[in-house]
């Protein structure tokens, strides 16, 4: 009988901890948005993929330009020459996807530039996210975008503001979705 009542009164007392917890969440979006070097660099990223997917498709009008000329030709070719013209596009359409690859996969240029141009930024603002915690006392502060989802968020528990003012920005409720 001793033993049910002190291991009620620890489950109890362990209960009361747990719900002790403090969290809180942001938007790192909203946040990210009030940084002038976050937009900066967005739009340098948009400005080097548009010029390199310009490229892109220079090349792939070329190829279509050569496709469409062997086709004119095709019956006044040999079998040598239609083999090396057939050739010649194929190695210029492989030469134009390996381009491709290297400028938008997933090691290409653009991954790493952006990669490049957001992790000081994304640092700035985990340091002030974990700021805002340590100053407010927070257990957890959870990210609003992340894979987790929200079905409901309480407004009073969005810490996104507090973030953008750690950052020594002011914030702006227009830029939040």
């Amino acid at each position: 009988m001793k033993r049910i009542a002190i291991l009620i009164v620890m489950l109890t007392l362990m209960g009361s901890v747990s719900f002790a917890q403090k969290l809180a969440y942001v938007d790192s979006e909203y946040v990210m948005k009030h940084i002038p070097e976050y937009n900066s660099a967005l739009k340098q990223l948009d400005d080097q993929s548009k010029q390199w997917q310009a490229e892109v498709d220079k090349q792939y009008d070329e190829i279509e330009r050569m496709y469409q000329a062997y086709q004119k030709e095709q019956g006044n070719l040999n079998a040598d020459m239609r083999r090396r013209r057939e050739d010649e596009i194929v190695n210029k359409e492989k030469a134009v996807k390996e381009f491709q690859r290297s400028k938008f996969g997933m090691e290409g240029d653009l991954f790493k530039q952006r990669e490049n141009l957001m992790k000081p930024i994304q640092a700035r603002v985990t340091k002030a996210i974990q700021d805002v915690a340590s100053a407010g006392q927070f257990d957890f502060i959870m990210d609003k975008r992340s894979e987790s989802t929200f079905h409901y968020a309480n407004p009073s528990l969005d810490k996104s503001n507090d973030v953008v003012t750690k950052l020594g920005l002011k914030p702006n409720p227009s830029l939040a979705n």
